[in-house]
């Protein structure tokens, strides 16, 4: 991080901290909240009414593309030529297949000029006839020329609209949209190796792109922008925006003397607020260039572009954003790690993207706001990851919206899980691990499971983490701790169990954490529970416990705990074998002879639960008490302890 620099995000932050604790968890809660409900709602409507799977994506591997479109932000229309290098990964590969909307109509295919037969059916799919038969490794190309006006969505995949009366056109393809306006391989089975784009415009626009802005040129009274990207892209991660854009940079120095660019695309009327909005991002970038790694585009840039939609997406090189708030610049620049870098392999791991995205966020606020952020945050993502009793953070239904973009479990769970994980790990495994995930071949550049994060996190912590992932990613619910403890002469005694919030999980074998407040400081003891009724001892010296929590820090899931202490002598009654107590088993009353010198008994039973009984005339009522086993220990009026006795009580 650059330290001469105070940053805005800085500056901004210390003013916060002055505001109330309830009005910084409601900032945190509200801005999580909105972004996971805008993308939950963007993604719903590309999924209604269709299908989602290409049965033939996995036949090709594309190696690189050049994408030409010409675009009108006062017209809603696309009009593109798009030119394919391929490779054959089936033997006898005879066809091409893309997936593409029935709106849009193909004019032709060609490859060098010559035509191809092509089929455009019913299920969004375009067939085309490669004229041969290519064995396994064999290269290609093709070009597709197509039109039409894209499906409407309401902010769906393609979207004309205007801001402050200026046409603009703006592309959002995740996850099914791609197809919505160009041809392409939508399916998370084969990354683009490379694209240079070619955007031509009417004069007086900036289009915004992938990569790196080569030139912007004239030509026949328009101009054409072109967008070199040399990394391996999704599909759905390829976009486009043209409007009237102000257009400006922040610059973000490296220790070997490079910089990184961060390009910034907004309306002109929201130019002065977006320049000092978008300056957080530096430190934002900073920060996570230091815990995963340099910024894997950093030889082309990182960008914003300004879209009329409320929420943001993560286009690789250029996050569109719908405003600039810390929260939804530290959520889409998180996606250039965990979604383009590498990606989820399967929607059904989408915890992969947003679990991250939204960790991540969380770990900005616990760098620059440690004592209020950082707790709201923790706060509102368990409260919300709890707030029903079951739920995976694996999605068992792909074609369900409201399943893959859970805002309680892709987001808020799946980021928990990676809380609880570093603190099962440890920080130095956790964050060697999620570079390794990043940066080793077979996921760098390409699609993540959650099995190879699994192994990294293994590799680096020494630990069998099979129960763990068995548990949270793929079981349900949460645990409840019950949890006693008692001082005994130089040690603390905890006994520690468990009950579980969905039946998909009987146990959850976790180290919990648990705080000793005493006269000499606070002390932090970790409960290795791996069975119920688990008992630990630890040495405390000779201090006075005054308090004890579970997990005050919030590392876990756990809700509904409780604590009970159970008191144990530390000295000799006073008058112990003197008195005669009975009967035994008692049913109603306890007669207690000499009837002098004793005032109130206290009793205890075996789950650490106490009662404390008037003792008049030697006799005691103790009918209301539970049947069961219990400690019984005898004092004077002083509180002193005279004698101590083991009491069933059988009703």
């Amino acid at each position: 991080m650059n330290t001469a620099r105070l940053s805005i995000v800085s500056i901004f932050l210390l003013a916060l901290s002055s505001l109330l604790p309830a009005q910084g968890d409601l900032l945190v809660s509200w801005e999580q909240d909105d972004i996971i409900c805008k993308e939950q709602a963007h993604a719903s409507n590309l999924l209604s009414m269709r299908t989602t799977r290409n049965a033939y994506s996995d036949q090709t591997d594309i190696h690189y593309q050049v994408m030409r479109w010409d675009m009108d932000p006062a017209v809603n229309y696309v009009k593109g030529v798009i030119t394919y290098y391929f490779e054959s990964r089936k033997e006898g590969l005879s066809q091409f297949h893309l997936d593409l909307s029935n709106t849009l109509e193909v004019n032709s295919v060609t490859r060098n000029g010559l035509p191809l037969e092509f089929e455009h059916t019913a299920d969004q799919v375009l067939n085309i006839s490669l004229g041969k038969s290519l064995p396994i490794g064999a290269f290609d190309t093709l070009t597709v020329d197509y039109e039409g006006v894209p499906p409407s969505n309401g902010f769906g995949s393609f979207e004309q609209g205007n801001h402050n009366g200026t046409p603009v056109i703006w592309t959002l393809s995740e996850p099914y949209g791609v197809r919505d306006w160009w041809p392409g391989k939508q399916d998370l089975a084969d990354k683009i190796d490379s694209i240079d784009v070619y955007i031509t415009t009417p004069e007086g626009q900036l289009a915004a792109g992938n990569g790196k802005l080569i030139s912007i040129t004239e030509d026949n009274v328009k101009l054409v922008h072109h967008w070199k990207h040399r990394h391996p892209i999704a599909a759905y991660l390829v976009a486009l925006a043209v409007t009237n854009y102000a257009s400006y940079s922040h610059y973000l120095p490296l220790d070997n003397g490079d910089t990184i660019e961060i390009l910034n695309y907004v309306y002109p009327e929201s130019l002065t607020q977006s320049q000092a909005a978008t300056e957080s991002s530096l430190d934002i970038m900073s920060l996570y260039n230091e815990l995963f790694g340099t910024y894997a585009f950093a030889d082309e840039k990182y960008g914003h572009a300004q879209f009329g939609w409320g929420g943001g997406m993560e286009h690789q090189t250029m996050s569109f954003m719908g405003g600039f708030s810390f929260g939804l610049i530290a959520h889409e620049m998180a996606h250039q790690w965990f979604g383009d870098k590498v990606t989820c392999g399967s929607w059904a791991e989408i915890w992969l993207n947003e679990g991250f995205a939204t960790y991540l966020t969380g770990l900005t606020y616990q760098r620059f706001s440690p004592d209020q952020y950082w707790p709201s945050w923790k706060t509102s993502t368990s409260n919300s990851a709890m707030s029903q009793p079951g739920g995976s953070v694996h999605v068992d239904d792909t074609t369900n919206v409201d399943r893959i973009f859970s805002g309680r479990l892709s987001y808020n769970k799946g980021a928990y899980v990676l809380h609880m994980l570093r603190w099962v790990v440890g920080d130095e495994a956790f964050f060697a691990a999620c570079r390794d995930y990043l940066n080793t071949t077979g996921t760098a550049y390409d699609f993540g499971e959650t099995e190879e994060l699994q192994y990294y996190m293994e590799q680096h912590s020494g630990k069998d983490l099979d129960g763990f992932f068995q548990d949270w990613y793929y079981g349900q619910g949460y645990p409840s701790y019950q949890m006693t403890w008692s001082e005994q002469a130089d040690s603390i005694i905890f006994t520690l169990s468990q009950t579980t919030s969905h039946p998909s999980v009987s146990f959850f074998e976790m180290p919990v954490p648990v705080t000793v407040t005493s006269d000499n400081g606070n002390q932090t003891f970790v409960l290795d529970h791996v069975k119920q009724n688990q008992r630990f001892s630890f040495y405390k010296g000779n201090s006075t416990v005054i308090s004890v929590a579970i997990d005050p820090d919030l590392w876990l899931l756990s809700k509904n705990n409780t604590i009970t202490e159970t008191t144990t002598s530390v000295y000799q009654p006073t008058a112990q074998g003197t008195y005669t107590i009975y009967p035994n088993p008692a049913d109603q009353e306890l007669n207690i002879l000499p009837t002098y010198g004793s005032d109130h008994a206290d009793l205890t039973n075996a789950y650490g639960q106490k009662w404390s009984l008037e003792v008049s005339n030697g006799k005691a009522n103790v009918g209301d008490l539970p049947a069961g086993f219990y400690i019984l220990m005898l004092k004077d009026e002083h509180d002193g302890l005279l004698d101590i006795r083991p009491l069933i009580l059988a009703h």
